[in-house]
Formats: structure tokens, sequence, C-alpha cells
């Protein structure tokens, strides 16, 4: 069964970081900088939020307010069920869909060391499964 760690040892735990003092569109630029669609919002180095395009179209743009003038802090989402690297990817899997979020911090020891997201998730589903299936193939040519 593969497990969150399974999934940071493939895609590897680098995380984009912003204060949760830095202007929208500032965060916005560095999404884009770096083709990614969310932010980990750190506050002394703890896990606070996180910023995600969607939030900025919810709470920015469909409320008329200035991406330059507002606070990552004021749109991030925080509620954000956290998971430990031997955590199961299918229960990453029930996290997101009950919890109805497409990233999960992963935290050890207190410390955030990864940030997962659905596309990881089906990923390391896909894989597994393509594995299973060449076990399968040579079982029966066997």
């Amino acid at each position: 069964m593969r497990k969150v760690n399974d999934i940071l040892k493939r895609k590897g735990n680098a995380v984009s970081t912003v204060s949760p003092n830095l202007s929208v569109i500032e965060g916005l630029e560095i999404m884009a900088e770096q083709n990614i669609g969310a932010l980990v919002v750190v506050d002394d180095d703890s896990f606070i939020g996180i910023i995600t395009e969607r939030d900025y179209s919810r709470k920015i743009v469909l409320k008329g307010k200035s991406s330059s003038d507002t606070p990552i802090s004021e749109i991030m989402s925080t509620e954000f069920p956290p998971v430990l690297l031997n955590d199961t990817v299918e229960r990453c899997m029930q996290l997101m869909s009950s919890h109805r979020v497409r990233y999960l911090p992963v935290i050890e020891k207190g410390k955030l060391v990864g940030i997962i997201s659905i596309n990881d998730v089906v990923t390391e589903t896909i894989l597994t499964q393509q594995e299973t299936i060449s076990h399968l193939h040579s079982y029966i040519q066997s």
C-alpha cells in the first residue's frame, strides 16, 4: 500500500512558501513564474494555510477586491487536515474528498515537510495500478 512518503520520494518535497503579509498580486506572480496553482503560507516557519488560484478567483475577482491591496492572509484557506509521511494514499483520497480540498500539508514532528495535491494522489494511484497490471501480466506469462 503506497504512502505519502512514496509520493514525496517521487516528486520531491520542495514547497513554495510565502508570508501571509505578501500581497495577493505578488503571490500570483510567484505562482505564474513557477507554473503552480497554489502556495503554502507560513508564519515563523509554521504552516498556516494555502492560497490557490481558486481563492483568488472567488475571494478577489468575484468580490471586486484589489489584488495589490489585499494581503494573502485575507483570502488564504486555512482548513486543511494534515497528513503524516506514513499515511496511505487511500487516506489522503478520503480526506481530500470529505474536506473538499485539493491539497494536504504533510506534517512531521510539528514541521511542514511537504505538500501533496490531488494530482499527486491520482498519479500515485495510476502508478500502483500499472504496477499491479505488470505483475499480473508477468504472472500470466510464466
